[in-house]
């Protein structure tokens, strides 16, 4: 999810060999309703923003909400920064809009191979979260800031890597290729928001270990396995939408 940030030593964000999709489902939520089409259409998103109802975020594991807060307390004690921005790019599409993800490359020393979206640290010259996720969107994968209209954002997101994330969420003009800094990014793909609005495809997993439980939400996607920040970030946009 998150480019050039290195964690604290104390990060435990994924440790060495875990495996997300050997972890077992605790159950998924295909009792809650799906988000209609006609609730995903551009101007019924743009007025969701203009004008949001009162909605409670979903916290995905305390557990993981407190030690991730213990983290961000200790890195800013430490005077370093706390603060980063992703965009959920919702590309529009003539079948319907599409989320743009990426697949980070297995070499990288934070979140290796897993699927994010574009994103990264604040810098001291950006003016707002959103500046940020432009500027990192456009490092990553090359998205011209100019096809993007933002709507607004989602609640900060901790992470246990020591980060306050905020979720900006654009909508985003399709153009004909993405650059991608091969570095960090691997792939670069689309899932149509309508099946990562449908909570029959959210799975609730949790792995146990010596240190205890950690749960999170995962939603498989053909070959893909989207789990962790990005998935509860999409939960908490169904959250948003669902009202």
């Amino acid at each position: 999810m998150l480019t050039k940030l290195s964690a604290p030593s104390t990060s435990i964000a994924v440790p060495p060999g875990f495996d997300p999709q050997a972890v077992p489902i605790q159950s998924n939520c295909a009792g809650e309703k799906a988000i209609a089409n006609g609730q995903l259409q551009p101007d019924q998103l743009r007025q969701r923003f203009i004008a949001p109802p009162l909605w409670t975020p979903e916290i995905t594991d305390e557990n993981r909400h407190v030690m991730a807060s213990d983290i961000i307390a200790q890195r800013q004690a430490q005077g370093l920064s706390t603060q980063a921005a992703v965009l959920i790019p919702l590309v529009l599409r003539a079948a319907g809009i599409a989320v743009l993800l990426t697949q980070r490359t297995d070499h990288l020393h934070d979140h290796a191979g897993q699927i994010s979206f574009p994103g990264g640290r604040m810098e001291s010259s950006d003016s707002s979260p959103a500046i940020t996720a432009l500027r990192e969107s456009y490092e990553e994968v090359g998205l011209v800031a100019d096809r993007v209209e933002l709507l607004g954002q989602l609640p900060e997101y901790l992470t246990v890597s020591g980060y306050r994330v905020t979720p900006i969420l654009g909508l985003v003009q399709p153009q004909a290729n993405y650059v991608l800094d091969t570095f960090e990014v691997a792939d670069a793909f689309e899932v149509p928001l309508a099946f990562l609005m449908n909570p029959a495809h959210h799975q609730v997993r949790v792995a146990t270990s010596e240190e205890g439980s950690r749960r999170f939400y995962a939603i498989p996607f053909e070959n893909r396995f989207i789990w962790g920040a990005t998935a509860g970030m999409l939960r908490n946009l169904y959250h948003l939408l669902k009202v």
